[in-house]
């Protein structure tokens, strides 16, 4: 069974840093993009940034700059790196990991990250 457990999320003032990681257990770590998405209230999820076992990655245009994602393919564990943030920011964040063979998408539970200003 897959599982992907967050930890990290928490209350921070504007210009403040945070850290979210990720740990998965349960699946073979190699031939899979690893992310983070976001969804604020009111708001569809969307992408913040992914990362693929190769260590390409990508980030949502509203985080560039800011945010960091990383990823330890031995201890499967995926990172996010969080800094001047914004109340912009504050939203429930997931960590996904997208299989590539089979395809098939596994979600975290989700872990609330508020910036105030």
């Amino acid at each position: 069974q897959v599982q992907l457990v967050e930890s990290g999320g928490g209350l921070v003032q504007a210009g403040g840093s945070l850290r979210l990681s990720c740990a998965a257990s349960g699946i073979t770590f190699s031939f899979t993009i690893t992310g983070w998405y976001r969804q604020a209230p009111g708001k569809q999820r969307e992408l913040v940034a992914s990362i693929t076992a190769g260590g390409s990655t990508n980030y949502g245009d509203s985080v560039k700059g800011r945010f960091t994602i990383s990823r330890d393919n031995t201890k499967k564990m995926v990172n996010l790196q969080m800094d001047s943030l914004k109340p912009e920011d504050t939203a429930v964040y997931y960590c996904n990991i997208h299989k590539l063979i089979p395809p098939n998408d596994y979600w975290g539970q989700g872990t609330q990250v508020t910036v105030s200003s």
